[in-house]
């Protein structure tokens, strides 16, 4: 469910933020694989976490309607209307199927996403809901369709949500991955939604994508100086020292993939870093990181360097040829 763009992008950030506290404190690159796989491990599940308050919202509007039904028959002198709230979307089919499904009552158990719920802009969002020509329409027919209960929680979602400035700064102050993950988790949500028996909650990122991505990240740390053997020389005039770190690390973990993950197209391996390097790092950075990952790949092919190695992190494996990069 995971992309493996969204996994280069957790395995960047934790070399990036792994790297740069060792530079600034003057000590040695870290090589045991234990330290920089925990800090891997966290930024996963912050996605994980970010995924179930958003479901956990959306599933808190539709339900605000038997709130609201309490709030308003317990006024002193109640209305007619105030008696006769609609709180047909409180019991929505499929949001009861969210709700009752064991791996996300685990998933809540665990994270407890209720307690960053704002109160306040949760009753506002339910509020313009009520005032929609959609909730309108809904609450107008007696009977449930599924297409419809499917819609009125994917309206919330897409048409409430996401639009609403307030709640995307709400959710950018407490979940700083919201900028990388906001993409990949709305497909996520909209597939829920489609099929949420499907969705397993303590294992988001699949064994083989979890293995692909501690492999990525142990293997550009540990074969840091292999991979600058290949990249310093096609620098040219650049000092490798002012070159922007997320364009050398970006490098390295394109030189790593050339040599040592057989599954992986090299083509793809270069398209994938460019569209990084063009969205985290500089305005030239993508041309720069495709050149350079370009005139190593076709070194390779010419000298019969691409006979991949799959590499077990702080094993035997060595160097794909013998031959020195040029």
């Amino acid at each position: 469910m995971i992309s493996r763009r969204n996994i280069r992008v957790k395995v960047m950030q934790t070399i990036y933020s792994v790297e740069s506290q060792f530079a600034e404190s003057g000590g040695e690159m870290p090589t045991k694989p234990v330290d920089t796989v925990k800090v891997l491990q966290k930024h996963f599940d912050q996605t994980r976490q970010l995924f179930i308050y958003l479901i956990h919202f959306v599933t808190e509007v539709a339900r605000y309607a038997e709130t609201d039904a309490r709030n308003r028959a317990s006024k002193h002198l109640p209305t007619k209307e105030d008696l006769n709230v609609n709180i047909k979307l409180a019991g929505n089919e499929l949001l009861w199927k969210i709700l009752e499904h064991p791996s996300y009552k685990q998933a809540v158990k665990d994270d407890k996403p209720e307690q960053l719920v704002n109160a306040e802009l949760l009753r506002k969002i339910y509020l313009e809901l009520v005032e929609s020509e959609k909730y309108q329409q809904y609450i107008a027919v007696p009977g449930r369709d599924k297409k419809e209960e499917k819609e009125m929680l994917e309206y919330i979602f897409e048409t409430l949500l996401l639009p609403n400035e307030t709640f995307t700064s709400y959710i950018e102050e407490y979940f700083a991955n919201w900028d990388d993950d906001a993409d990949m988790l709305i497909v996520l949500l909209q597939n829920f939604m489609n099929k949420p028996a499907a969705y397993n909650f303590q294992e988001l990122l699949s064994k083989e994508k979890w293995q692909f991505a501690k492999n990525l990240l142990q293997t550009t740390l540990e074969k840091r100086d292999l991979a600058m053997q290949y990249i310093k020389p096609k620098l040219k005039n650049w000092d490798p020292e002012r070159i922007a770190s997320l364009d050398m690390i970006l490098m390295r973990m394109g030189v790593c993939e050339f040599l040592f993950f057989e599954t992986i197209p090299p083509k793809v391996t270069i398209n994938e870093y460019i569209d990084l390097a063009k969205e985290y790092s500089t305005q030239q950075s993508g041309q720069f990181v495709n050149g350079i990952l370009d005139n190593i790949h076709k070194d390779l092919v010419r000298d019969n360097q691409m006979n991949k190695v799959a590499f077990t992190p702080n094993g035997s494996s060595t160097q794909p040829s013998a031959n020195k990069p040029s």
